[in-house]
């Protein structure tokens, strides 16, 4: 059984969607960052961590990528065409949608106040729409990102829509505002999210 620590208002929803989409049984203990229970495992205090065979594994992204590789579902095989068009989309999410709010995060509640800038969050939201026009280019036909099959880059991209809409962060782009509808009414993200 898999251990998830970290609240599922952070980006530990991540790998609470992936469990939830992949039906398999793990146990949730909600620390907050900086936390005495999440220190123990991830010295910079970071949440997600995730306890595999004893093991903690750290970071979002290395989380769930772990796990679709293990449960040989929601990716597509190491070494194929497929798998380096997935991993170019997730690498652009993380540069793009990820790096953005996490940015605007920190300049609005993370860093001290006499360090934060309030301006910068203006050219955030330029880039991440600017972004957004990008991502509808490259995104295939079907329901998902990459098309029929989901993949580990739409649990980044939904989570990422998710915290934009909640940091008023402007979704403009109709064909990712209808994918995000979609992708947040899928029972296994209401699950994660209850917890």
């Amino acid at each position: 059984m898999y251990q998830v620590i970290g609240t599922a208002q952070s980006r530990a929803l991540r790998v609470l969607w992936m469990l939830e989409e992949l039906g398999v049984d793990y146990a949730h203990v909600p620390a907050n960052p900086q936390s005495e229970g999440v220190v123990a495992f991830n010295p910079a205090g970071k949440v997600p961590v995730l306890i595999a065979d004893g093991t903690p594994i750290t970071d979002s992204t290395a989380i769930i990528q772990f796990l679709a590789d293990r449960h040989g579902a929601l990716t597509h095989p190491a070494g194929t065409l497929e798998r380096a068009r997935q991993d170019s989309l997730t690498q652009f999410l993380l540069d793009e949608f990820d790096a953005a709010l996490w940015l605007a995060a920190r300049h609005s509640f993370v860093l001290p106040e006499e360090l934060r800038m309030a301006g910068i969050k203006n050219s955030l939201r330029w880039e991440f729409e600017r972004s957004q026009r990008i991502l509808v280019q490259r995104m295939g036909e079907g329901p998902f990102i990459m098309g029929e099959v989901m993949t580990v880059p739409d649990i980044i991209l939904t989570h990422c829509g998710i915290w934009a809409i909640s940091a008023r962060f402007p979704i403009v782009e109709a064909r990712l505002s209808e994918y995000l509808a979609r992708m947040r009414a899928r029972p296994a993200l209401q699950r994660a999210q209850t917890r």
